[in-house]
C-alpha cells in the first residue's frame, strides 16, 4: 500500500511538471524592458521589449519594429506612440523595437546595419524561453529606411524562414534607382552615399546587393506595402515596382496607397494602417 501511494504521488508530480512545461502562460504578468543591449559595440545596439500578460513560448508570437531616419538618424523611440496603439490591437504578441548603428559614411555603412539586425534577431531568439515568446514565427515592421533594412532582412537574410510577414511602410527598394533617378538628386545622393559608401559607378555590386527588389523570389514572406501618393522622399514608384515583382514571383502581398499623403500620415489614414497591419500579421503569424 505504501508503494502504491508513492507511485500515485510520483504520477501527480509528473502531471504538475508537464503542466508547467506545456502551459507556461498562467499568471504571467505583462513586462516592459527598455534599452536592453543586444550587442556591446556601441550604444545604439539596444532594443525595447513589450511582453503581454499570460504569454507562452507556444502561442505568443513576435513583432519586430525597425525605425527610419535616412539610415543616419532616427531612434526606436520614434515608434513609441505607434507601439502604445499596436499593443491594444495586437493582443497576445510580443513587440520588440530595435535600434541599430547609424550610418556615418565610413566605418558604419549598410552592411554594418544589416549585421546589427542579424545580431538583434539572434539575441531575440536566444531569449525566447526567458521572455516566454515564440520566435519561430516573426513579423517585421519597418518604416522608410527601416523598411529598406527590414526588406533586406526578410528577403535576403531570412535563412531560417522564421520571418513570416513583412510590413513595408514606404521603404526604398532599389538603391540604384534612388541614386540615379530620384527627383531631388542633390538631396538624395549624399544621403545614399552616406549609407552605401560609394556611388553606383564606383561600386555597382554594393547597390545591387543593397536593393531588396533584387532578392524577391517565391520564397520571400508575405508582404504588405503602404505608401503615400505625394511622397517626395521615397517616390511611390519604389513600392509599385516591389508590388509588381512580388506579383510576378507569386508571393502573397497587399498594397495600399493614401491619396495626397507624403512620407507618413496621421489621423484616419494612420488608423486604417494600424488595422490593416494587425489583420495582416494575424493572418500570417499564427
Amino acid at each position: 500500500m505504501k508503494r502504491f501511494f508513492v507511485f500515485i504521488s510520483f504520477l501527480l508530480f509528473l502531471v504538475a511538471c508537464k503542466k508547467n512545461i506545456t502551459d507556461n502562460s498562467a499568471s504571467v504578468a505583462a513586462l516592459t524592458l527598455t534599452d536592453v543591449a543586444y550587442a556591446s559595440a556601441n550604444s545604439n545596439q539596444k532594443l525595447d521589449v513589450y511582453l503581454p500578460a499570460n504569454r507562452s513560448t507556444a502561442t505568443t508570437y513576435t513583432c519586430i519594429m525597425v525605425h527610419g531616419g535616412s539610415w543616419s538618424g532616427g531612434d526606436k523611440s520614434d515608434f513609441n506612440t505607434d507601439i502604445a496603439t499596436l499593443k491594444t490591437l495586437v493582443g497576445n504578441y510580443a513587440i520588440i523595437n530595435i535600434n541599430y548603428s547609424l550610418a556615418n559614411g565610413s566605418s558604419i555603412l549598410l552592411q554594418q546595419q544589416i549585421d546589427d539586425l542579424n545580431a538583434a534577431f539572434n539575441f531575440i531568439h536566444s531569449k525566447a524561453n526567458e521572455y516566454l515568446i515564440n520566435t519561430n514565427k516573426i513579423a517585421i515592421i519597418g518604416a522608410s529606411a527601416g523598411a529598406h533594412l527590414s526588406l533586406l532582412k526578410a528577403y535576403k537574410y531570412n535563412t531560417d524562414n522564421k520571418i513570416k510577414a513583412m510590413v513595408d511602410l514606404f521603404g526604398p527598394t532599389n538603391m540604384t534607382w534612388m541614386y540615379t533617378s530620384h527627383p531631388y538628386p542633390t538631396i538624395a545622393q549624399p544621403t545614399i552615399v552616406n549609407v552605401m559608401g560609394a556611388t553606383p559607378i564606383t561600386n555597382a555590386a554594393a547597390y545591387y546587393n543593397g536593393s531588396p527588389i533584387n532578392f524577391v523570389s517565391s520564397t520571400v514572406p508575405p508582404t504588405i506595402i503602404f505608401h503615400g501618393t505625394a511622397d517626395e522622399i521615397v517616390p511611390i514608384s519604389e513600392s509599385v515596382n516591389l508590388k509588381n515583382a512580388l506579383a510576378t514571383a507569386g508571393v502573397q502581398y497587399e498594397y495600399y496607397t493614401y491619396t495626397g499623403e507624403a512620407h507618413g500620415w496621421t489621423g484616419a489614414n494612420l488608423t486604417d494602417t494600424y488595422n490593416k497591419v494587425i489583420t495582416f500579421i494575424k493572418n500570417y503569424v499564427k
